[in-house]
């Protein structure tokens, strides 16, 4: 599969620390091949925060050199890019091969942090584009830039995104729309789909090559892990699968596309497309238009996670004992994610520790959110506020808004319902030893976020960019970097979604 082509004529140092370690597993893994270029690029974001990780210089991110770098219009000294190969199931089906289709590895940098992948997104062609141009557009560039990094900021395992560089060059989606580059980073950006390609295609020796890489870069520990090494990896995948995603269902967070070959072995958060944090609560929610059957609702996440860590497992066994190594080893996710959601929407109410009943009063206020579509960002952020006004006794802490807040209990249509959960947390929240209400007030406050990208935010930045206008996406991007932050001048950014955010139709080319 490996091929090679002319490198571009300009050749840039960058002064990155190239290591390039996915570059040596085989010409199996791969095909070599450059960026194609794009025309009068220009900036459209960029976060100083992954430019300090990768030990570039900020100002010399502003710079015509890195402008061409980052749109792929000129080879980067000690880069080895290449476009690999990987397979999957989508939408619960099995596509057979797939491959990066518009997505180059650069190579691997050398951090303070540790090893991170660099990788230009809608930078070309590849031998696996399919039917596609291998371009990204302006708007599914923006979307993923800001939402990597505000997953990060919300502490969210995720990939990075250094920059989006934009081009006039047009390309057809639903419409003509211009081209644009995400600079995207990662330790890796391994697959599930990675191991479903080369088990499926009976290449077991570049099987076990992949699996030892992972586990002697990753998950070291697995090595010298009783039984097999194979089956500790696929638990410890788990682990870090079940963690991620009870993340994402407490923020309130729709991938919207959980394809196998959307799965990082990591358990990072990877390939933003229909993706969208809930406006009004409802646990059926479907952001993406394009999953006409609601296979990726956001009340199916959790399983979804489990029948791709199943598909992983399935790659894995030509190098178990058995098929019971990995039904053991996946085992343990049935436990980890309901702990690891628990103890987040714990927190989320102001509780330190998770003790019996906490499940029931969580799912109380779930079904009372759900019944009236109480805004899901809002009402937890109205909850940190009024902690610090409720009093052991019966009261009104929840009824009457603090100076400038408007009252939790004022989001909800059965009101004698809500105040019927709110005694039964208020009575959890005097039961804890030595509760203090402004301690709670500051934790619950750097849980519970003022801002989210939510789709109507995105799209303003979006329409504005598309007009030449790259200040509205910056002023987000302060704002979602600092999610836990009451900003001046930022109360638009925290308000109830307008009605025509309802409107907005995200797919699989977002």
């Amino acid at each position: 599969m490996s091929s090679e082509i002319d490198a571009p004529a300009a050749t840039l140092d960058l002064g990155l620390n190239w290591h390039n370690r996915f570059a040596q597993l085989g010409e199996a893994f791969f095909t070599r091949l450059h960026p194609t270029p794009l025309p009068a690029p220009q900036w459209v974001g960029a976060s100083l925060a992954v430019a300090d990780l990768l030990g570039l210089d900020r100002a010399w991110m502003n710079s015509p050199e890195a402008l061409e770098a980052f749109t792929g219009n000129c080879a980067i000294a000690g880069s080895e890019p290449l476009a690999s190969v990987y397979s999957g199931h989508q939408f619960g089906h099995w596509a057979g091969q797939l491959g990066d289709g518009r997505a180059i590895l650069l190579g691997e940098v050398g951090t303070a942090s540790g090893p991170q992948e660099v990788q230009l997104k809608g930078a070309g062609l590849t031998p696996y584009s399919r039917m596609g141009d291998g371009r990204a557009v302006l708007r599914s560039s923006i979307r993923e830039f800001l939402c990597s990094e505000a997953m990060h900021a919300l502490g969210i395992p995720t990939s990075r995104a250094l920059c989006v560089t934009g081009s006039p060059a047009p390309v057809r989606r639903e419409t003509i729309e211009t081209a644009a580059v995400v600079t995207r980073v990662a330790p890796s950006f391994i697959r599930f789909g990675h191991f479903e390609h080369f088990s499926h295609t009976g290449q077991h020796e570049q099987l076990r090559t992949l699996a030892d890489f992972v586990i002697d870069s990753f998950y070291p520990a697995c090595r010298d892990a009783p039984g097999s090494p194979y089956a500790a990896l696929l638990e410890a995948v788990s682990a870090r699968t079940a963690e991620m995603v009870a993340q994402w269902q407490s923020v309130g967070f729709c991938h919207g596309v959980m394809n196998t070959d959307n799965m990082s072995v990591l358990g990072l958060t990877i390939d933003y497309g229909p993706f969208q944090f809930l406006d009004a609560f409802n646990p059926g929610h479907i952001c993406n238009h394009s999953d006409t059957g609601g296979r990726y609702a956001y009340n199916r996440q959790p399983n979804i996670a489990y029948w791709n860590l199943f598909a992983l497992g399935q790659a894995l066994l030509p190098l178990m004992d058995d098929q019971q190594q990995a039904l053991d080893a996946l085992e343990p996710y049935k436990a980890i994610m309901p702990a690891a959601l628990q103890r987040r929407m714990n927190a989320k109410l102001g509780l330190v520790e998770v003790e019996d009943g906490d499940a029931e009063l969580t799912e109380g206020l779930m079904k009372l959110m759900a019944q009236d579509a109480v805004d899901f960002t809002i009402f937890w952020r109205r909850l940190s506020h009024a902690v610090t006004s409720v009093r052991a006794e019966p009261d009104e802490g929840l009824r009457q808004a603090q100076p400038g807040r408007e009252a939790v209990r004022d989001l909800f249509l059965q009101r004698e319902a809500f105040d019927a959960w709110a005694a039964r947390w208020r009575e959890r929240l005097f039961a804890q030893p030595g509760f203090d209400a402004t301690t709670t007030q500051a934790r619950m406050l750097r849980t519970n976020p003022q801002v989210v990208l939510r789709n109507h935010l995105g799209e303003i930045a979006i329409q504005r960019a598309r007009e030449g206008d790259f200040s509205e996406l910056a002023r987000l991007q302060n704002a979602l970097e600092r999610p836990f932050e009451a900003l001046p001048g930022q109360d638009d950014l925290a308000a109830f979604p307008p009605e025509w955010a309802g409107q907005i139709e995200i797919s699989c080319s977002s």
